[in-house]
């Protein structure tokens, strides 16, 4: 997989690329992440890739131009999946979209700023919006990042053990059951019994019944209307 991030703050988002899981993604070749910075694709003496916004009113928007130019360039050399628009009002992100999008092989996320983008960019531009959550961050970049760590998990050979992106919480609409590790009784504390029996038909299911009251207890949502 390639993913291609637009964006006027590189600097930001190197950090959470160079550790952990998504290092050792790029190291293996599992995925290549380039940053492309849009003060690049501008003409203005000034490297400006904003402006007001016709008809008044407070906050920059970011010109269609300079973001044009950029996923032209980009489309020139490859074929891409999806453009996705980092947005407060996008579609929520979740474990299925996150799924969807790990499945694709190029993807180029662009990161909004100040009071947005040009809607042009949406409307001609964009295939995919998407959002983290009901709140607004200073840009699009943390957010950016949020959806790559989701994607690329999921990613055969990221995770050292391949089914452990399978029984994350979402993946089945539910939430994950509690689990444990050493040690077996701290300060009184003790861990389920069942867990030690070794009889693994009992042991999933004591934990599907966990998942299912867990999610029943804090999202019931998730199970659906019939399920309240």
């Amino acid at each position: 997989m390639r993913i291609d991030i637009i964006t006027v703050l590189p600097e930001l988002l190197r950090s959470p690329f160079e550790a952990s899981i998504l290092k050792r993604a790029i190291d293996a070749k599992l995925v290549e992440i380039h940053f492309h910075n849009l003060r690049d694709y501008t003409s203005d003496n000034y490297k400006s890739i904003d402006d007001t916004q016709f008809g008044g009113g407070a906050g920059m928007v970011m010109m269609v131009e300079p973001i044009d130019k950029c996923i032209s360039a980009l489309k020139a050399e490859r074929d891409y999946d999806e453009v996705i628009y980092m947005t407060p009002d996008g579609s929520t992100l979740n474990q299925g979209i996150a799924n969807q999008l790990s499945l694709k092989e190029n993807i180029i996320v662009l990161c909004g700023h100040y009071k947005g983008v040009d809607q042009r960019v949406r409307d001609h531009l964009i295939t995919r919006e998407i959002s983290i959550g009901d709140f607004v961050l200073s840009g699009g970049e943390l957010a950016a990042a949020v959806l790559c760590d989701a994607v690329i998990r999921l990613i055969p050979g990221v995770l050292g053990n391949e089914t452990s992106a399978l029984t994350d919480s979402f993946q089945d609409n539910l939430l994950a059951p509690p689990i444990y590790t050493k040690p077996r009784d701290y300060k009184g504390w003790k861990v389920p019994e069942l867990l030690f029996s070794g009889n693994l038909p009992k042991i999933e299911t004591w934990r599907e019944e966990q998942a299912y009251l867990r999610t029943k207890e804090r999202r019931p949502d998730l199970l659906g209307d019939d399920e309240h």
